[in-house]
Formats: C-alpha cells, sequence, structure tokens
C-alpha cells in the first residue's frame, strides 16, 4: 500500500488485525487507544488510518470517526478475480512492449524477491513482490491499465501479503515468478497472460489456504 515506510509496521499491524478478523466490520478505531497500544503518537496513527481509509478497509465517519469496514470473503474472491485479469492484461502487453529500461526495472525486481525469498523473509519478500508486480504493470505501457491494477493492488494487499504465510507459499510464488519473467522476456504474450493469471487467481487449494488463514486467528475478546 501506499505510504512512508516508517509507517508500514503500524499500518501493517491494524490490516492484519481487521483481516484475520480480531478487528470486524463496525468496530470503532479510537485514535486515542491505538496511540497507546502502539506506543507512538496519534500522528502516525492518523495517517495509517487514512491510508487503510483509501485502500477500503476502513471508513472514516463524521462524529465517529475512523470504522473498520472489510470487504466479505465472497466480495474478496471477486476481487481477486478481477485483479487476475487486469495482472494478465499487463503482462500480455508487457510480453509486446517491452522496453530496454522496462526489462532493467523488472530484472531488478525479480533479483530482489529472490534474495528475500532465499532469506526466508516473508515480509522482505512481500514488499519486494509488490515492486514486482509494479514493475510489470509500467511495462504494459499503458497508463490507464496500470493506475486500475494498482488501485486494486492496494485492496488487495493485506490478503496477498497474508497467503505468503500459507507454508512454501513464498517460494512457489518466486518460482512463478521466474517463469512469468521468462514469458514476458521471450516476447510470449500468451503464455505470460497464463502465467500470471494463475499466479494472482485465488482458486481451489489456494482458496481453501486463505478461508483458513483468515479464520485461524484468535478469538476476539468479548
Amino acid at each position: 500500500m501506499a505510504g512512508s515506510t516508517s509507517n508500514r509496521p503500524l499500518r501493517d499491524a491494524l490490516e492484519d488485525d481487521i483481516v484475520t478478523g480480531r478487528l470486524s466490520p463496525g468496530d470503532r478505531l479510537d485514535e486515542t487507544t491505538l496511540a497507546a497500544r502502539f506506543g507512538v503518537s496519534r500522528t502516525p496513527i492518523r495517517e495509517a488510518l487514512r491510508q487503510l481509509a483509501a485502500a477500503g478497509f476502513v471508513d472514516i465517519r463524521p462524529h465517529r470517526g475512523a470504522v473498520v469496514s472489510a470487504p466479505e470473503p465472497r466480495r474478496m474472491i471477486e476481487m481477486f478475480e478481477v485483479m487476475a485479469g487486469l495482472e494478465g492484461m499487463c503482462a500480455r502487453l508487457a510480453a509486446r512492449r517491452l522496453l530496454p529500461e522496462d526489462e532493467a526495472r523488472v530484472k531488478a525486481t525479480l533479483i530482489a524477491c529472490r534474495k528475500a525469498a532465499r532469506a526466508g523473509d516473508t515480509d522482505a519478500y512481500y514488499y519486494e513482490n509488490e515492486q514486482f508486480h509494479r514493475a510489470i504493470y509500467a511495462a504494459s505501457a499503458n497508463g490507464f491499465l496500470a493506475e486500475q491494477a494498482v488501485g486494486l493492488h492496494k485492496r488487495l494487499a493485506p490478503f496477498r501479503r497474508l497467503q505468503l504465510r500459507v507454508r512454501n507459499r513464498m517460494r512457489a510464488s518466486q518460482q512463478e515468478h521466474e517463469a512469468i519473467v521468462s514469458a514476458i522476456f521471450a516476447g510470449d504474450a500468451d503464455d505470460a497472460e497464463r502465467l500470471i493469471t494463475a499466479h494472482v487467481s485465488v482458486q481451489g487449494e489456494r482458496f481453501n489456504d486463505l478461508m483458513s488463514s483468515l479464520t485461524k486467528s484468535p478469538m476476539k475478546a468479548g
């Protein structure tokens, strides 16, 4: 998601609470309470809430402040379907239109992902993965398409990060990256589209793994 790197741990912690059910739709996010929890001032809390609101996970309402507004599982899966389609279009166009500077950027982000995967660092991999996908969006040479892909990527960011915690998913994700880049660099538009669509889609076992991750969170105190 967009925002300062220094604010990411705070924002990510709140995202995790929302997507894993520790915070439910309708729950109020009090700035003072959150500031005390994280040991920070209200300013970074306010910025994190603005970022979450921009991504659709929080509603900021007059007289009520910030309230959790997470998508239902069915809505989330629908969003992943659209995301897979957008990324497929980006990869197809990138394979046809790749410029030297785009190739260099894609290659650099692939190497960064590879290093994070080899180190077993899920969080680092997630952020490098974000840059990898954005490099492919840019390589499509279609500004409007790239804007739509970035916007939906932001909405799905917490769920994409959660998927990486599933056993062996990070290693599999990197293997998929390698194949996607090979297809793009070879100019194989059909294969590039097919591979990245499968990479992003949440179906079958991937769907079951994600739903399991969402339901394994601790029960909320009540």
